[in-house]
């Protein structure tokens, strides 16, 4: 059991005060995330048709929960692990403009997680995705859209401390940007999450690019499926990647907090570029994919926002599961309640 119990933790808020929180920072984030990115809300599916490509398969090895479809003549659905590919086919039906967008709440379940502090079997983001235009695709235009985001979240905790002042904010004026090779620079005898940690303790916040990915030393910093983000283009000084995190450094647990994950999508050459890249050409068959080859769907670029993260960081919380409904071993229940973290 991969557990964390930090000394000294008790909570700033009681069970009541902090469901009144977490709808306060729900509210508040959604609304000027949407104003912020120009993002309509729409509704989203649960599960897609197994097959289809639609589906965010993550580092490739996660197993989607399934089910058969009694009136369909037991086709099987799968529900959703992120809706990366959705949003882009979304958009294509919505027919909306360059610059606009939409957002959606994603609920996922993610059966193989293994639930520490911040994994949970229960998955709750907010799902964004913005046209863009064939000039945009470049990583200044990426990092002026992290720096818009960042100031969202900036905004976020000091509403949050308007109301609540023994939350006081803590996020750095400015986000860090980093590469993964720079990463393996500074850090050379770490592991990828152990320079996350480094970095994050030294800048407050930092953006790291190309996830997914081969590095120097023959490795990844992390997996990224190769079919939504695109992390093989050619950017400044070589270093390749449109892509990357949002990782803040987390007081409570002393630790790298990841809470965002984005990027500017695959065009047609990306796209077949990294399924060569990763064994996987086979998906060019599949309907998203077809799609985008045949220019059918528009160029995009988005990402995901954990909203059990957020709030969990915004409220000091040392566990995901205070701010959140899900299910734990019980030794994890007990052990936790033995250190005043309350689980819902």
């Amino acid at each position: 059991m991969k557990l964390t119990i930090p000394e000294g933790y008790s909570p700033l808020q009681d069970p009541v005060q902090t469901e009144r929180a977490i709808k306060m920072v729900k509210d508040f984030f959604q609304s000027n995330l949407s104003s912020e990115m120009r993002l309509r809300r729409v509704t989203a599916p649960l599960f897609v048709l197994r097959g289809t490509g639609i589906n965010d398969d993550l580092n490739g090895t996660e197993r989607a929960v399934n089910f058969p479809i009694k009136d369909m003549d037991d086709q099987v659905a799968e529900v959703v692990h992120s809706l990366a590919k959705w949003k882009r086919m979304t958009l294509g039906k919505l027919d909306i403009s360059s610059g606009y967008g939409l957002y959606t709440d994603m609920n996922a379940i993610r059966a193989d997680e293994e639930l520490t502090n911040i994994h949970s079997l229960y998955v709750d983001q907010w799902d964004w995705e913005v046209v863009m235009d064939k000039e945009q695709r470049n990583i200044e235009f990426l990092k002026r859209v992290v720096n818009r985001l960042f100031e969202v979240f900036k905004r976020t905790e000091y509403q949050i401390f308007e109301e609540y002042r023994e939350l006081e904010p803590q996020l750095p004026e400015h986000i860090t940007f980093l590469h993964t090779e720079e990463l393996l620079e500074m850090y050379p005898d770490k592991t990828p999450f152990e320079r996350e940690t480094e970095a994050a303790k030294k800048y407050g916040a930092i953006f790291i690019i190309g996830i997914g990915g081969v590095m120097s030393n023959g490795k990844k910093h992390d997996g990224r499926a190769p079919d939504y983000d695109d992390w093989s283009t050619e950017t400044v000084n070589g270093f390749k990647g449109l892509n990357g995190d949002i990782v803040i450094w987390n007081p409570i647990l002393e630790r790298a907090f990841e809470i965002s994950s984005m990027g500017i999508r695959v065009d047609k050459k990306a796209l077949l570029h990294q399924l060569e890249h990763e064994d996987k050409i086979e998906r060019k068959e599949l309907l998203f994919h077809k799609m985008l080859l045949n220019d059918q769907l528009p160029l995009t670029f988005g990402g995901g926002i954990g909203q059990s993260r957020l709030c969990m960081y915004f409220l000091r919380k040392a566990h995901i599961g205070e701010v959140q409904a899900s299910l734990w071993p019980d030794e994890m229940i007990e052990k936790c309640e033995a250190n005043k973290i309350f689980l819902m």
